[in-house]
């Protein structure tokens, strides 16, 4: 079984990039799955109803998200929609939070996967839940369910937080994808118990950027140390990042991962 993981989609560009790209890396590669952030999805903030159906369109499966989930009105208030293809923070602390942090879902050959949508603590607003503890609740409501697959989207700032969750689900989840930096590390690879990671999967948004914002806002926002709206930046090359994992069916453990990244 073959699962797509996409970073981040920001703003227009990135969903722009997303249907370019995305119709040729599912030729090439087959995936069973396809999973996205889409937390960035509408102007970088948030998401809106229309825009994750035109990235269902575009070939998007299923959607994680992350701190910015709450920026856009009208995606919120379908977040308690069970049929709305969009996961939230599990670890939020209230009951009473819009959405849910966990699904099973089914990919295209009726393999059953748990998705698990989970946010970090370090240098992250709001303050949520510890995310292990989190994990372990989960892991133990769904122990009884059988699956094919254990996906876990990290959303997390600190690498050395992400690298931590890692390594302490190894042998538990399929995979571990960090998000949120929107920078693509290096450091695709399965650890020793099977289970895949890499610390972010990067985006899909413009490459001449900060991190997907226009560049000169950003770097005012350094030299003057006042605040700054966030444009999202539409023109010119646009960078798509994603990673491509196997799993075998049968041990929910991964056979590989592969970093894909690609340019319009």
């Amino acid at each position: 079984m073959k699962i797509l993981f996409i970073g981040d989609i920001a703003g227009r560009g990135g969903r722009e990039a997303v249907k370019k790209i995305l119709p040729d890396v599912k030729e090439e590669y087959s995936p069973d799955l396809v999973i996205a952030n889409a937390e960035n999805l509408s102007h970088g903030n948030g998401f809106t109803p229309e825009h994750i159906e035109e990235m269902q369109k575009a070939g998007v499966d299923f959607f994680t998200s992350g701190h910015h989930v709450w920026g856009n009105k009208s995606g919120v208030l379908k977040l308690n929609d069970p049929k709305f293809p969009v996961l939230r923070p599990a670890n939020y602390p209230s009951p009473n939070t819009p959405g849910r942090g966990y699904e099973i879902i089914e990919d295209g050959m009726m393999n059953r996967l748990l998705v698990v949508n989970i946010q970090g603590q370090v240098f992250m607003r709001p303050h949520v839940d510890s995310p292990f503890k989190v994990i372990d609740r989960i892991l133990q409501e769904t122990a009884h369910e059988n699956l094919a697959g254990i996906i876990v989207d990290f959303h997390a700032e600190a690498t050395s937080e992400k690298y931590t969750f890692g390594l302490y689900l190894d042998g538990k989840v399929s995979d571990v994808v960090g998000t949120h930096t929107h920078v693509a590390t290096a450091d695709a690879h399965i650890f020793v118990n099977g289970t895949a990671y890499i610390s972010d999967a990067g985006m899909v948004g413009a490459y001449d950027s900060s991190i997907g914002v226009k560049k000169d806002l950003i770097i005012n926002k350094f030299l003057t140390q006042m605040p700054a709206k966030h444009e999202p930046e539409t023109e010119g090359k646009m960078v798509f990042g994603s990673v491509l994992i196997e799993i075998d069916e049968k041990t929910k453990k991964a056979l590989d991962i592969k970093q894909i990244i690609k340019f319009t």
